[in-house]
């Protein structure tokens, strides 16, 4: 007798991605997806804030120039709610007191702009598949 074949998809790990520029958030968002993610964008904190589905990603990548708070701020405020995934911040505007300030708040990595498109993919790649999911609670 032939094994049943199962027709659900694949999970793709849910990514979501702050970034205020629309055509880097685009063009992110485009090549998070071709790489097997499932991306979410926002294009400012609040609406990334407001929004529940956040509490499921597997992992956020967020900008650290946004118009009105600062993507460091952003990542404190989710941790307040008990948000515990990893995330990624960029900026091209680095500097040692941002990385230093980034790694405080709980970000994993810390990239410059422009991104380096692959370092990015293997990165979230790692953080999304290396051992069990972690709890991500929004309050």
């Amino acid at each position: 007798m032939d094994a049943p074949v199962s027709t659900a998809p694949d999970k793709r790990p849910q990514i979501a991605l702050l970034e205020d520029d629309p055509g880097v958030r685009r063009s992110l968002q485009l090549l998070l997806r071709g790489r097997g993610f499932d991306v979410k964008a926002f294009g400012s904190a609040n609406s990334l804030l407001a929004d529940p589905e956040v509490a499921a990603a597997a992992c956020l990548v967020i900008d650290y120039r946004l118009p009105a708070v600062d993507g460091i701020t952003v990542l404190e405020s989710l941790r307040a709610r008990d948000w515990t995934g990893p995330a990624i911040l960029m900026t091209a505007f680095g500097t040692a007191e941002i990385t230093r300030r980034a790694r405080t708040a709980g970000f994993c990595e810390v990239f410059d702009k422009p991104l380096r498109e692959h370092i990015l993919v293997a990165t979230l790649e790692r953080l999304t598949t290396s051992g069990p999911a972690p709890s991500h609670r929004l309050i």
